[in-house]
């Protein structure tokens, strides 16, 4: 991808102020031409042929948690800019406060994916389990606010705390999968790998990306890497 560079880019961040990001310059024909159209005719064609799971995954989720059947949340993606990330729901209702089962949660860094988080519901378990929570994010690949690899996007509450050389992970489109979820250690958090978001960046290329993909399947069932 090229050597990294630091400047003040113009135009609102997650929260609404001018932020020093990084470009990586110049983009390889890969990452800048092909893989963003790649990457939508590949969800497109996942979305169809992983429809029959999705909607019965809505229908159990429907029944035995309720609606909303589709989680939203913003999320810091390309240039420092949030977007809305889609998940089916696998917590208890309003899981920032817990009201509905009066547990106040510990602080997310802590328990995100955690098996023993007590705001999954045991349905929720196993959607997260095999990993079919994240199937509506396709539709974040088709709209171009997602990749199928790339580091996983953040909540803004974190990426406030970030240090100036963490944003350069938001050089590229934060993706489904990608570096973290095949490489870091069993227990390792998102915030704490973004070393290997940068080393993602540096080798972004077709065949990273391919050797991503094929990985992501075993790691998932696995239960190891995210």
């Amino acid at each position: 991808m090229g050597s990294f560079r630091q400047e003040t880019l113009n135009g609102n961040t997650h929260d609404g102020s001018r932020a020093a990001l990084y470009q990586v310059d110049p983009p390889s024909l890969y990452a800048g031409r092909v893989k963003p159209k790649a990457d939508k005719m590949l969800a497109a064609l996942l979305l169809v042929l992983c429809a029959p799971i999705l909607l019965s995954c809505m229908a159990v989720v429907r029944v035995f948690i309720g609606s909303p059947v589709i989680f939203r949340q913003q999320r810091v993606g390309l240039g420092g800019r949030t977007f809305e990330l889609l998940k089916l729901r696998t917590m208890i209702p309003d899981r920032r406060t817990g009201a509905e089962s009066g547990y106040s949660g510990p602080e997310r860094r802590v328990t995100h994916k955690s098996p023993a988080d007590p705001r999954v519901l045991p349905v929720g378990a196993v959607l997260r389990a095999l990993r079919l929570d994240e199937l509506p994010q396709l539709w974040n690949v088709i709209t171009g606010d997602m990749s199928l690899v790339g580091p996983r996007p953040e909540i803004p509450e974190i990426v406030d705390d970030y240090e100036d050389w963490q944003h350069a992970r938001h050089t590229v489109k934060p993706g489904i999968t990608g570096l973290w979820q095949v490489e870091a250690p069993p227990g390792r958090l998102m915030h704490e790998c973004t070393e290997l978001d940068l080393q993602y960046i540096d080798d972004l290329s077709l065949r990273t990306d391919l050797e991503i993909l094929l990985r992501t399947p075993l790691v998932a069932f696995r239960r190891q890497g995210y």
